[in-house]
């Protein structure tokens, strides 16, 4: 269980890094700062952007951190 725990750890040392990063930077973690996502293409579906849920479509921290405080 130590390598489980190892790489536990690991990942979420990676996704603290990525917020302060985001937090310091002043953008939604999520979408980088751009206020949309755009969802992966395959030959069955047209990309198309959606807004993205965690910030509500405006790119910055404080708004994605008020959504993600509930």
């Amino acid at each position: 269980m130590g390598l489980f725990s190892y790489l536990s750890d690991w990942k979420a040392s990676l996704y603290e890094k990525k917020i302060a990063e985001a937090q310091s930077l002043g953008h939604c973690p999520d979408c980088n700062g751009k206020g949309f996502q755009i969802p992966i293409v395959n030959e069955y579906s047209f990309p198309e952007s959606y807004d993205c849920p965690s910030c509500l479509g405006s790119g910055s921290f404080s708004d994605w951190s008020s959504s993600n405080s509930r």
